[in-house]
């Protein structure tokens, strides 16, 4: 088996640069602004962003032209209530078009179902009922399906403040949804926010991980979140995510359970900071150089 580091292609955020929760974060940036630090950075793909063209022939095309991929595309569903089931799939479907015209295989999926910084409305998250996970599990199963039929996959992403945000939640998602249609996203930083152990998510999920997000998290600023209550939205601007080797999250033994899984495919390097505070470029060198450096050891 080749190492991890010729199994994988490192792809990077324009989260780190461009909000898309909190516009004012980063709207300054143009997408010639990204492609400039993409490229210069050296990485080989990143995932939509509301700056780049919103067409799939234009956005494959330019991105080609800046020796860059498009990984992927964040799709937040709403499949744990019924009545939406159909206009769900619906833009479901026009959603896997897209990634499939642009050249992407993985669409990052994640219910937002009465997730608070989806809707404003909503103080705290949503508790499913067993109905709910019932519902959930069948509207992943179709759009599954849509995936399969267009020969891409289905990754799901767990997250901070959403319906699958622990331990206990996302072991009941991978229990209830068949593995062949519901893959996982492998988050280290919403593994680390949610409670849970990225290290162990890897090695007990080995053969669901189809995806891989990369991000640290500064611990006393968690810590302080979790004591004060704070929002996600008001957590992310105060810092508690970071590039990795910033935080602290173990990337070698992440890397480690990854490379004895065989695991092979995209790894995305995120911050999600503000970046008047954390210029992004400075931040994601340092974050590749971290990686690069652990995943030569690994080699």
């Amino acid at each position: 088996m080749l190492p991890l580091a010729k199994r994988v292609r490192l792809g990077i955020s324009a989260i780190n640069w461009v909000n898309e929760d909190m516009h004012e974060l980063g709207d300054h940036y143009t997408f010639e602004d990204l492609m400039r630090d993409f490229t210069a950075l050296g990485f080989e793909g990143t995932e939509m962003c509301r700056k780049f063209p919103q067409t799939a022939p234009e956005i494959k095309a330019v991105l080609a032209s800046h020796g860059l991929a498009l990984a992927s595309w964040w799709r937040g569903v709403r499949f744990a209530d019924p009545s939406f089931r159909q206009e769900e799939l619906e833009a479901y479907r026009r959603h896997v078009e897209f990634l499939q015209t642009a050249g992407s295989r993985h669409v990052v999926t994640c219910e937002v179902l009465g997730a608070p910084h989806a809707d404003p409305s909503v103080s705290s998250r949503v508790i499913l009922s067993d109905d709910q996970w019932k519902h959930l599990a069948e509207g992943l199963h179709q759009a599954g399906e849509i995936c399969r039929a267009a020969g891409m996959q289905l990754v799901y992403h767990y997250h901070a403040g959403t319906v699958v945000e622990g331990p206990e939640e996302i072991a009941r998602l991978m229990r209830i949804t068949d593995p062949s249609l519901v893959h996982l996203l492998l988050d280290t930083g919403h593994a680390l926010y949610g409670g849970g152990d990225p290290v162990r998510y890897a090695e007990m999920y080995a053969g669901r991980i189809a995806y891989v997000h990369l991000k640290d998290v500064r611990k006393e600023v968690l810590e302080q979140a979790q004591r004060e209550n704070w929002s996600f939205l008001e957590r992310v601007r105060k810092g508690v995510f970071t590039v990795p080797g910033d935080g602290c999250v173990d990337f070698a033994a992440v890397l480690g359970a990854l490379d004895r899984s065989g695991y092979e495919g995209w790894m995305i390097l995120e911050a999600e900071q503000d970046p008047s505070v954390a210029e992004p470029k400075a931040y994601a060198a340092r974050g590749k150089e971290h990686l690069l450096r652990l995943l030569e050891k690994e080699s």
